[in-house]
Parts: structure tokens; C-alpha cells; sequence
């Protein structure tokens, strides 16, 4: 990499001062790429660094210390030849961190672990109103435990992918006691390793952690705490693991589940399946946010934090002139039959004891009524941008991701029913003519 350089004696007063007033510095080699030199000259004399920055050129700086031929050395505005090399390579070392985009010394805070870059990424997220509760929650349970004390200069590629393969080959966490919480033991669901259902839910669940990870480390490397994001950016995401599996109701099936439900409880159904909404964004509707003048309902707590307007059908309208009509306006929308608000979980057991009188099999979740408002309103030909505005989607991936198969099929069955045939149903029945000019109808290759 660099070039031969003439070795001298530098290290004694003695040895500096046989030497020749000269132009350029006589060098002496210290480490890969680094020199220090001395420029002696006819008024006195000056320490000098030199280091490779590639393509055969050198960067040359003076120490702010000069040789300890006349005086001597104090460590400061006077280096021995020993002080001057520790002080070259100290130069050395910042520049090369100021290169890498890095400050010119490091934090004195320790060393900049992965759960730093996690802390800081969550920070981030809190900054800018994002919701952090679920990546803190998988952070802290599948991440900084086995990687957190890692410092992320020293994360590698192998690293990373030996711990995403075990979180897709081990069984998900079962909730803890609180003797298990105090005794820090995890219980883990066993894994069918033959199941195919069952190692997709797990690679894909090892996949948002990965995802994670990611966020955490590009935001560590854009704000300069590391030189370089080769690591993780080498290690992939476990394929077709987050396919698109869709569970949604037919139009006579919400019938079924609707009229399965108690009546408190059936107009919140009611609710998911004219919106799209989820479940706590529809607990924490009030009075004012449903507009009886835009037939819109104003969602103003989503998992996005992003607040939206949802559009209303006239079935919706009904729905929502019914529940708020004589309630003030900061009143809950959606409550219980005893007047409490729907909370955290309040839904699973009403929901499934629903799904068990409808004889809807198998079984859904509410969320699955976020699926189906969305499906059948694709199925009966709602674009998809219209449909991910409603869902608080800021554009159409996610959308298309689990419902553009059902556009794709509306789309062939439309062109099936009305793109053009040039054949002649009388003579198809006939077995065709070779004379030539005849028309014949050419069937697709599969």
C-alpha cells in the first residue's frame, strides 16, 4: 500500500543532530500507514505526521510539540521522540474516526452497545410521535438480552444471523407468573418443526424483530456513532415468511356474527365491519368525532399516530346517527351495557363466545373485521388507494400486500366477461378448415 521510505535514526538528540538542514522530513515508519517525521531546518526543527488516505497520496501535519533538541521535554510544547510517536498515532486515530463520519474522540460515556442504539432509536421514535410500545416490548424481550451488550462496531453478519435463526426455530414466549417474572425464567410454547403454518408464524415473527434491529442500528450509523452499516445490511429476512394469509367473512357469516352478539356488544361489531377500524380506536370514539354533516368518523388515536377521517356508507350512517343521537359530545360512542367503556382486552371472550353461537369456522379475531371490511370493498371494485386511506395506510402496500390478490381476481373475471372474442361460436363446434385465411381461435400456453 505505501511506498518505501528511507529509515533514520531519530530517537536521540545525538542521532537528530548529525543529520542535514533539509526541505523534507526524514520519516520513520510507526504502523501501517503511519509516519513520523522530522523536519529539520537551518532555524530550528519540527515533528511531523504523514498517513496513507489511499490511491498512493499521504496527508502531512505538524505536532503543535516540537523536538526536544535545545530544551527539554514537558509532554506539551516539548516532545521526546517517545511523546511525539504516542501523540502521532493519537492524531492518526482521529482522523480516521473523522473520516468514518465519526466524532474526533470517542464518547466518554463507555462503549456505544446495541442497547444504546436501541434506547436511542426509541428515543427517536417518541420524538417524532411514533408509538414505541411494541418494539420496546420485542426489544427488550428478544434483543438487548442476547445482544445488548455487544458493542456495535464489533457486531458482525455471523452474529446477527445466528440470533435471528434462533428466535425463528425457538417457540414463542407464554405469559409469565409473577413468581416467574421474579425468578426471571421464560416459558416458551413448543414448536412443531413439521408444521409448515406454524414455522412461517415463527420466521415471520423473527422477521419484525430483525426489522427492528435494522432501525435501530441505520439510525445509529446516520447519526455518525458508527462507520459503517456492512454488518446487518448482509443479513436478509426470512423468505415469503410474511405472506399475505387474509382471514375475512362472507357477507351471510357477519350476519351470523352480528346477530350471535349481545346487544352492546353487537353494535361494536357493527362498528368494525362499516369502518375498518380497530378495536381501540373504535373503544376511544366520541360523540364529536363522527360528523353527521360528512357522514366521516374522525379517528384521532391510531397505532400509527396519525390521526384520519373515515368515510361512512349509508349503512355506517345509520349505525352512528343511532349511537350518538341524544349524547353530549365528549360521551363514548361504544359502552358496555352497564355504561363502562370497552377496555384493553374486554373484547376477546364476548368475541369468542360469538364466533361459537354463529358457527363461524374456523374462528376469526376482531381484528379479522378490519380484513373483511377491507376485502369485500375491493371485491366489489373500491380502488385500493381509497381503501388504504380509509385504513390509515399512508400508501398501498400494505394493502396490497394482503388484499391485491382480490383486485387481481376482479380484474380477471371483468376481463373475462367483457374483453372481446373474434371466434365464430357456430363454426367453433365444427372441426376447423386448413384452407388458409380462416380464422382459428389460439389457446393460451399454461
Amino acid at each position: 500500500m505505501t511506498r518505501t521510505v528511507r529509515e533514520v535514526n531519530l530517537s536521540t538528540r545525538t542521532a537528530r543532530d548529525r543529520l542535514q538542514p533539509s526541505g523534507k522530513p526524514y520519516f520513520r515508519h510507526l504502523d501501517e500507514g503511519l509516519h513520523l517525521g522530522y523536519r529539520k531546518g537551518t532555524r530550528g526543527a519540527a515533528w511531523v505526521v504523514r498517513w496513507y488516505i489511499g490511491a498512493e497520496k499521504y496527508k502531512v501535519a505538524s505536532l503543535d510539540g516540537r523536538p526536544d533538541d535545545e530544551l527539554d521535554a514537558d509532554g506539551a510544547t516539548v516532545l521526546n521522540w517517545t511523546q511525539a510517536q504516542a501523540e502521532a498515532r493519537r492524531m492518526f486515530q482521529q482522523q480516521q474516526r473523522l473520516a468514518a463520519g465519526l466524532d474526533a474522540e470517542p464518547t466518554k460515556a463507555g462503549p456505544y452497545t446495541v442497547k444504546s442504539a436501541i434506547d436511542d432509536y426509541l428515543a427517536d421514535l417518541g420524538r417524532h410521535g411514533k408509538t414505541v410500545k411494541d418494539a420496546t416490548y420485542r426489544a427488550d424481550a428478544l434483543i438487548i438480552p442476547q445482544l445488548g451488550t455487544i458493542e456495535v462496531v464489533k457486531l458482525t453478519a455471523a452474529k446477527i444471523k445466528a440470533w435471528h435463526e434462533e428466535i425463528a426455530t425457538t417457540g414463542a414466549r407464554l405469559r409469565q407468573t409473577a413468581k416467574d417474572a421474579e425468578k426471571g425464567k421464560t416459558k416458551l410454547r413448543s414448536l412443531d418443526a413439521d408444521d409448515p403454518e406454524a414455522v412461517r408464524r415463527r420466521r415471520s415473527s423473527a422477521n419484525r424483530v430483525l426489522t427492528i434491529l435494522k432501525a435501530a442500528l441505520n439510525h445509529a450509523w446516520r447519526e455518525g456513532k458508527v462507520p459503517t452499516d456492512d454488518a446487518w445490511r448482509r443479513v436478509r429476512a426470512f423468505r415469503e415468511a410474511d405472506a399475505a394469509r387474509v382471514r375475512y367473512l362472507t357477507i351471510d357469516e357477519a350476519k351470523r356474527l352480528m346477530n350471535a352478539c349481545e346487544p352492546d356488544f353487537r353494535a361494536l361489531v357493527h362498528g368494525a365491519l362499516v369502518t375498518g377500524a380497530r378495536y381501540g380506536e373504535l373503544a376511544a370514539l366520541e360523540v364529536h368525532d363522527y360528523n353527521p354533516d360528512a357522514h366521516t368518523v374522525h379517528i384521532r388515536r391510531s397505532k400509527t399516530g396519525k390521526a384520519r377521517h373515515i368515510v361512512l356508507n349509508d349503512e355506517g350512517v345509520k349505525l352512528f346517527e343511532r349511537l350518538t343521537m341524544g349524547k353530549v359530545g365528549n360521551a363514548r360512542i361504544f359502552l358496555k351495557a352497564d355504561g363502562t367503556m370497552w377496555g384493553k382486552s374486554h373484547q376477546f371472550r364476548p368475541f369468542k363466545d360469538a364466533c361459537d353461537r354463529a358457527k363461524i369456522v374456523p374462528p376469526i379475531t376482531f381484528h379479522e373485521l378490519r380484513h373483511t371490511w377491507a376485502s369485500l370493498s375491493i371485491m366489489a371494485g373500491a380502488p385500493l388507494m381509497v381503501v388504504a386511506q380509509n385504513l390509515g395506510h399512508a400508501d398501498t402496500r400494505m394493502v396490497e400486500k394482503h388484499y391485491g390478490h382480490l383486485a387481481q381476481s376482479f380484474v380477471a373475471d371483468t376481463i373475462r366477461r367483457t374483453a372481446p372474442s373474434f371466434e365464430d361460436t357456430k363454426k367453433a363446434k365444427a372441426k376447423p378448415k386448413r384452407s388458409t385465411g380462416q380464422v382459428v381461435r389460439m389457446s393460451a400456453r399454461r
